[in-house]
């Protein structure tokens, strides 16, 4: 399980610094997918599509960054979840509105369940309907 956990840290880090999926398909199966529910994420079915979502969040939200809260393993699922505090101001172009300059602080859980060495399902838990009332989006 420490080789899931580490391979779990430097996904999570890839991902939320949005570095896409380029640099986190080296620590997820390559059908990986991907579950939340949620309004803005409801189409995002595979973690590859998340990835990206997450990368592209950074065009509008440029400084972006994650406070992480907690971070554990649980060998009998062989999963990992990490609790975090994403922190950002809309002061670029894309989202649904031109920049607000409005901040968003988002409370969310990644669960991340592993085959072998490789994540191949992770489960997102955020409520997106605050975030976007914080950023002016809805």
């Amino acid at each position: 399980m420490s080789t899931n956990i580490n391979y779990a840290k430097h996904f999570f880090e890839a991902c939320e610094t949005g570095k896409g999926w380029e640099k986190c398909s080296e620590f997820c199966h390559p059908t990986a997918t991907f579950s939340s529910q949620t309004a803005a994420l409801s189409e995002i079915k595979s973690l590859e599509a998340y990835c990206e979502w997450m990368k592209d969040l950074f065009t509008p939200i440029p400084d972006g960054r994650y406070e992480l809260k907690f971070f554990a393993a649980d060998e009998s699922t062989n999963s990992v979840a990490a609790f975090a505090v994403f922190h950002g101001t809309q002061t670029g172009p894309g989202g649904p509105f031109p920049p607000t300059g409005k901040k968003v602080a988002a409370d969310y859980v990644y669960h991340m369940e592993f085959e072998k060495d490789k994540i191949k399902h992770m489960t997102k838990i955020w409520n997106d309907y605050i975030s976007l009332q914080q950023l002016g989006w809805d």
